[in-house]
């Protein structure tokens, strides 16, 4: 699970920089309808899945937790800009924010960490584990967010190099934050406490894109298919 974790990690945000890299344009309509359905698979697995078994393996003082995560991403947002949700127009044409890309690698670190546990929640009857369900909703978040950086990167005044060499280190949070769970004493660390941080994060990042209106406060049909279809996999998948 680990090596193979790791892999798709990192190929999921190189390959988001590789689709700016070949486009060579502004991609806000694949950064939004990808967002869109990473948004609606990252709600249902957090309401299907980690919230309920939370509950039942926690007591009652877990939800604490996961409010923590969700005030977490909040100031996590505020020096991000908004780029978990697509907001990359206001940084174009000026220096690299490195605020911005701070925070983002702050929010990745933390999100692989319960990937590094051996005892994360696992569903019964054969469904996936709760190691599972976590890297699929972080992979289909992180390909647009590695998108948007990519953008950012590349309109900032660096060279490709350079804006290169910022995405691999962003790809490269997530499975140091999974190293870092993998060895912490699984007697020790409360995973659960973590995993509901997560889970808070989560919450806040997909109910902002799902709330969020279009420029001309329109709820567009696309995005709403592109929702539906995030949550159906997250129930099939469950």
């Amino acid at each position: 699970m680990t090596f193979t974790a790791i892999f798709w990690l990192i190929f999921s945000v190189i390959l988001g920089g590789v689709f700016v890299a070949l486009l060579n344009k502004h991609n806000a309509s694949l950064i939004k309808l990808s967002l869109a359905l990473s948004g609606g698979f990252l709600l249902s697995i957090a309401f299907i899945h980690f919230v309920p078994e939370l509950y039942e393996h926690n007591e009652e003082s877990i939800g604490i937790y996961i409010l923590i995560g969700f005030l977490i991403q909040l100031i996590l947002e505020y020096f991000s800009g908004g780029i978990e949700h697509g907001h990359i127009h206001h940084h174009s044409g000026h220096k690299l924010p490195f605020g911005m890309l701070i925070s983002l690698s702050i929010h990745s670190f933390i999100e692989g960490i319960p990937l590094g546990s051996n005892e994360l929640l696992i569903h019964e009857h054969g469904a996936l584990s709760g190691n599972d369900s976590l890297l699929i909703g972080i992979l289909f978040h992180q390909f647009p967010v590695a998108i948007a950086l990519m953008t950012i990167l590349i309109n900032s005044n660096l060279s490709k190099m350079k804006a290169w060499m910022y995405l691999i280190l962003f790809a490269l949070m997530t499975p140091a934050g999974l190293f870092f769970g993998t060895f912490q004493d699984q007697s020790q660390f409360n995973f659960s406490i973590i995993l509901a941080i997560v889970v808070g994060m989560f919450l806040h990042i997909s109910t902002t894109i799902i709330f969020e209106t279009s420029e001309n406060h329109k709820f567009n049909l696309t995005k709403l298919i592109a929702i539906l279809v995030g949550a159906g996999l997250a129930v099939f998948i469950h």
